[in-house]
């Protein structure tokens, strides 16, 4: 049967630009409710009073989702606002470029810390309350590169490799309260790649591709949601990536290795 996101109640983290806010507006359109979470506050709220004319309801928490303090505020924010959770989705995250060997060690904690632990916290702390909710899901937004490594996208494969290991490990866990989990994996997404990095020594050496856009990444993920998908992988290169990565991986291995 198909889950329906009327008067969902919603945790989206990443929610002020790219994916994050063309969710919210989606998810506004289907009625539900939004605790919108990121570091602007100025372009949170003007997503919320987007959403709120697009019919939902939508709230602000603005802060870093690596802080403690931002996580359970964001969870708290639901349980006031709308009398608990039903779903949080992970999709705050930020990348770094530039060759592994000789980099700043904060940079790898940096990109490990949002785009793996404040996740992997966010669910733990979500957990009770999804618990309660009316079929509850958790959606993690993932990477074609957490499928395959690329060089100079070491420390974001690395982040993105760990959350869709976790993301494996922990839904039958999840399964036994009554919670699903949806992995998301899309291509590079157009722009927004590249304007969220924590230190950017240079292009990469392949440039800067076109990547899929925002809108189709966040009209895939509503369609997963609603048909109960436990991971999509959005984009026909990335399809064709991680096919090829799966079938014949010397190739795959013998192609990256000139950028290295």
């Amino acid at each position: 049967m198909r889950r329906s996101l009327r008067d969902k109640r919603v945790v989206l983290t990443g929610a002020s630009t790219g994916i994050g806010r063309v969710l919210a507006l989606r998810l506004a359109r289907e009625g539900a409710r939004l605790v919108l979470v990121a570091r602007n506050q100025e372009k949170l709220a003007g997503v919320a009073e987007e959403a709120r004319r697009l019919g939902g309801e939508a709230v602000v928490c603005a802060g870093d989702v690596t802080d403690p303090i931002v996580r359970t505020a964001a969870l708290q924010t639901a349980k006031a606002e709308f009398g608990g959770l039903d779903l949080l989705i992970n999709n705050a995250g930020v990348s770094a470029l530039g060759r592994f060997v000789g980099s700043d060690p904060d940079r790898l904690r940096s990109v490990m810390e949002l785009n793996l632990f404040a996740a992997a916290e966010l669910i733990r702390g979500a957990a009770p309350m999804l618990a309660d909710g009316d079929d509850p899901l958790v959606v993690n937004m993932g990477s074609v590169l957490g499928h395959v490594g690329a060089p100079h996208n070491s420390e974001y494969c690395a982040s993105k490799f760990a959350l869709r290991g976790l993301s494996e490990a922990i839904r039958p866990e999840l399964r036994r309260s009554g919670i699903g989990l949806l992995l998301v994996s899309p291509g590079t997404v157009a722009t927004e790649f590249f304007d969220h990095v924590v230190d950017k020594r240079n292009d990469p050496p392949w440039g800067k591709p076109r990547g899929v856009t925002p809108e189709r990444v966040a009209r895939r993920t509503v369609r997963a949601m609603k048909w109960r998908r436990r991971e999509i992988v959005v984009g026909c290169a990335a399809h064709a990536m991680v096919l090829a990565n799966r079938l014949f991986p010397r190739l795959v291995r013998c192609a990256l290795r000139r950028y290295g």
